[in-house]
């Protein structure tokens, strides 16, 4: 009886264990942000709507595979995660953005000449930028978030994105990594400025802290998660690593059946990636001649199985064609 009670014990303290993400702790006292956020907005919105998330996420994510991802990778294929974790994982992310770029005025740090020059750049003046992000947010119909983030180009841009969704998911048309944002969701100024949302977009402003912000776009600027994003938005790589993975691993364990059904397929996606227009960053001679190559191995594969090779060949070859994919994908991050 004493086993089986210290043996639930530990599989509790194993399941608490599960719980990855925690609430951050706000910089200030909830009162600092006053009079532009009121303090009960503040514990509101930060104890209970954003702990809510962070719980609703840990949940969902405890005993699965996903458990041992990153944020990051989370929000990068948010395509493929339930509703629970997409509009989770993204509540969870927003939030610590929104809190970290906060900051009484007194306590505020000055923007970055680099930051400075790129907004001067891209939109003339930070009066500009400011005129854009309020746009952004004024038009965003419901609840939602405005962002100013980089690209993978490296240029910064302004979007507007609904509910919990952010610029690094791949559900997202305007992607890049964020380094602003405005919360626009009702429970971020109901308390105070009930429904005039543009009273509260003119007022938090005066709580941007600038040399924050101007360090996470250092930060971007070095980041590979830009190459990720730029990578993931190359539809024609996606659409032949789909069909790739769906044929070579189950050929792998001796199933060629997949193979043998799809190697038109395959073949096909193989002359669309190769004729495709990569993105700047990923334009090397190298890639298009690995491209080049896997189109041919490729078309042998398909020849062969019109022609009823063996299992063995045609594993051997789908080896060697998933080989040279993974010299794209490692010239990718090069």
């Amino acid at each position: 009886m004493k086993f089986l009670f210290y043996s639930l014990c530990f599989f509790l303290s194993l399941k608490s264990f599960s719980q990855s993400y925690s609430l951050p702790a706000l910089k200030y006292a909830y009162n600092a942000y006053e009079p532009w956020i009121d303090a009960q907005t503040m514990e509101i919105h930060h104890a209970k709507h954003h702990q809510a998330y962070i719980t609703n996420l840990n949940k969902a994510l405890a005993g699965t595979k996903m458990e041992a991802l990153s944020m990051n990778d989370l929000l990068m294929y948010a395509s493929f995660r339930s509703d629970i974790v997409r509009n989770n994982s993204g509540g969870h992310f927003n939030h610590s953005l929104f809190w970290d770029i906060l900051a009484p005025i007194a306590s505020q740090s000055l923007i970055s000449s680099e930051l400075a020059e790129a907004i001067n750049l891209q939109f003339k003046s930070m009066d500009s930028l400011r005129i854009k992000i309020n746009q952004g947010a004024t038009t965003r119909f419901g609840s939602g978030w405005v962002w100013l983030s980089v690209t993978p180009d490296k240029k910064l841009m302004v979007s507007s994105t609904a509910n919990q969704d952010n610029p690094i998911m791949d559900i997202t048309k305007e992607r890049g990594i964020p380094i602003f944002c405005i919360d626009v969701w009702e429970h971020a100024y109901y308390l105070k400025y009930q429904n005039k949302r543009g009273d509260y977009l003119g007022a938090i402003w005066n709580l941007v802290d600038w040399g924050i912000v101007s360090q996470k776009y250092a930060a971007a600027l070095n980041d590979p998660l830009l190459v990720e994003i730029e990578k993931d938005n190359w539809m024609e790589l996606k659409e032949f690593h789909k069909v790739m993975a769906q044929t070579f691993h189950p050929a792998e364990t001796d199933n060629l059946e997949p193979l043998k059904k799809r190697s038109a397929e395959l073949m096909a996606k193989s002359s669309l990636l190769a004729a495709s227009v990569s993105p700047k960053s990923l334009d090397k001679p190298a890639i298009k001649i690995a491209l080049k190559q896997l189109e041919k191995q490729c078309i042998e594969i398909n020849k062969l199985n019109n022609k009823k090779a063996s299992n063995a060949i045609l594993k051997k070859k789908i080896t060697a064609a998933h080989d040279t994919f993974h010299v794209v994908q490692g010239l990718c991050h090069d």
